[in-house]
């Protein structure tokens, strides 16, 4: 299940019924749930989630936003059995996703959810679903794509210095600045200390004054 969702408006069940509903006092086997979005928003949906409460099968309409800017609606689920027996206790109270490769239409741009749900048994007194949740599609954020000469490579080696350098502090992180700063001012504190012990007398590899070990001479 996915962690993100949407911020949206469950409104009350609606309940369809043939008949007078002042006369006719049987109980309804149908209820319409409208899910939705605050107004001008739509959402690209990745997954719908909810908790079942006695309800038999579900059916999902979407509102869609077309290209021109009109909005219709649209099946994407029909007749999904939640409970294998309406009759029995089995799904009843169970928790579903429907997902979008699940859906018969592609759920972009979406205004609206409707759920509709049906329970021919007369064994329950009410029936409905519970902790509804509409899930997002995810977007990767452009600012932490990868480079494309980055992922190209297939070795470090092919790296010039200066691609080596950024791919390395990308993976390992700037270092302390104190730290990069103090040993700034110990390398030129020595190379001022080595600059005034300079000196112009030439030092040969093995003589000392002029003479050498015999011991460093070698025979061809």
């Amino acid at each position: 299940m996915s962690v993100n969702t949407v911020s949206c408006t469950v409104k009350p069940a609606i309940t369809l019924q043939l008949g007078d509903a002042k006369t006719d006092t049987s109980r309804p086997g149908v209820y319409v749930i409208d899910v939705t979005l605050p107004i001008g928003q739509t959402v690209n949906i990745q997954e719908i989630s909810f908790k079942n409460y006695y309800t038999a099968c579900l059916t999902l309409r979407l509102l869609i936003r077309g290209e021109e800017g009109a909005a219709k609606w649209a099946t994407c689920l029909r007749n999904r059995c939640l409970m294998p027996s309406p009759h029995t206790e089995e799904g009843s109270q169970d928790y579903y996703s429907v997902y979008r490769q699940q859906m018969l239409i592609e759920p972009d741009n979406v205004l609206a959810v409707r759920l509709i749900l049906r329970q021919p048994s007369s064994s329950w007194l009410n029936f409905s679903v519970e902790e509804i949740k509409i899930h997002p599609c995810i977007t990767e954020d452009p600012e932490r794509d990868i480079p494309d000469w980055l992922s190209d490579l297939t070795h470090v080696d092919q790296l010039s210095d200066l691609q080596y350098t950024f791919w390395w502090f990308c993976l390992q992180g700037l270092p302390d600045p104190q730290t990069v700063s103090s040993s700034i001012q110990q390398m030129w504190a020595l190379t001022e200390v080595m600059q005034t012990n300079q000196t112009t007398a030439s030092v040969g590899r093995f003589d000392v004054d002029g003479c050498y070990d015999i011991n460093l001479l070698s025979f061809t």
